[in-house]
């Protein structure tokens, strides 16, 4: 009677793994091993395609594509410490200070605007800072701007799109670790004097940091590997890594180096989580749960 009925617990397994396995093999490893192929082969002449490291190479002997992976990344790391500063005292407000009938609707409230896509929440921005958008006609009145002044195109707004499209990812993780800190604990801190800084250092924080870990990954390789919101709010001179991919693929159809750009990003930005990891005294399987 067991074994029948392990039998049948086995197939209905077999059955159930089969589409997954087939789906990630199919649309993501071996799409992935083809462009890791692609990567180390030349265009060379029609059907005589020839080993080389020339596509890699090309990355560090070329100053415009490594110098815009270190403005890339520099970006991200800072669009996730922004990210993280807004997420902290904001998840901590929700979980423990605002009342419980308040708590799943506010929770609600800070996830409405992530129901749309990107490219929606981008071009709102878009209407909201353009020339004639409605932020500049509201200072018009107000008589703090003479002219409209293009609020487009820069730095600063590329970093606020950026921020606001991925805040999602460090509140979900910071969410689900800050509401099962023992209240207690923070309580028991006050009633002993201590300061709300040495709260937020000793207590907070810490129990915390696996939540604020998972969350940067997150945040950290989504910006990274952002494209909308650079190209549309950062503007020309915005050049980011993934837009050099998409030049080498799309407008100069070199697959062949736009493939070795991706598994570099892939390879760089897996160095300076590890490094991260590493620098927190953080265990990356913890970190993941």
């Amino acid at each position: 009677m067991k074994n029948s009925k392990t039998h049948k617990i086995r197939w209905s397994l077999i059955i159930f793994i089969t589409p997954v396995l087939l789906w990630l093999f199919l649309l993501i490893v071996f799409p992935q091993l083809e462009l890791l192929k692609m990567s180390f082969f030349g265009t060379g002449l029609p059907g005589k395609a020839n080993f080389t490291f020339a596509n890699y190479a090309a990355f560090f002997t070329e100053p415009i594509y490594w110098l815009t992976f270190v403005r890339t990344a520099l970006y991200s790391i800072t669009v996730t410490l922004l990210v993280l500063a807004i997420s902290l005292p904001l998840t901590f407000y929700i979980t423990k200070i605002a009342k419980i009938q308040t708590q799943g609707f506010l929770t609600v409230v800070v996830l409405i605007p992530f129901w749309i896509s990107e490219l929606i929440q981008v071009y709102g921005w878009m209407i909201l800072l353009r020339e004639s958008g409605i932020l500049n006609k509201f200072l018009l009145s107000l008589g703090i701007f003479k002219q409209p002044h293009e609020l487009l195109y820069n730095n600063v707004t590329m970093l606020m799109g950026l921020v606001y499209i991925s805040m999602l990812f460090m509140i979900v993780p910071l969410i689900g670790v800050m509401q099962s800190l023992d209240d207690s604990l923070i309580e028991a801190a006050y009633d002993l004097g201590a300061k709300k800084i040495t709260i937020w250092k000793k207590i907070i924080i810490p129990y915390v940091t696996p939540g604020i870990m998972s969350g940067s990954i997150l945040v950290f390789m989504l910006v990274l590997g952002s494209y909308l919101t650079p190209k549309l709010m950062g503007g020309k001179n915005a050049l980011w890594f993934t837009e050099q991919i998409y030049n080498s693929m799309i407008i100069y159809f070199n697959w062949n180096q736009g493939a070795a750009f991706g598994f570099l990003l892939l390879l760089l930005s897996s160095l300076i989580i590890f490094v991260a990891l590493k620098i927190t005294r953080q265990d990356f399987r913890k970190v993941i749960k």
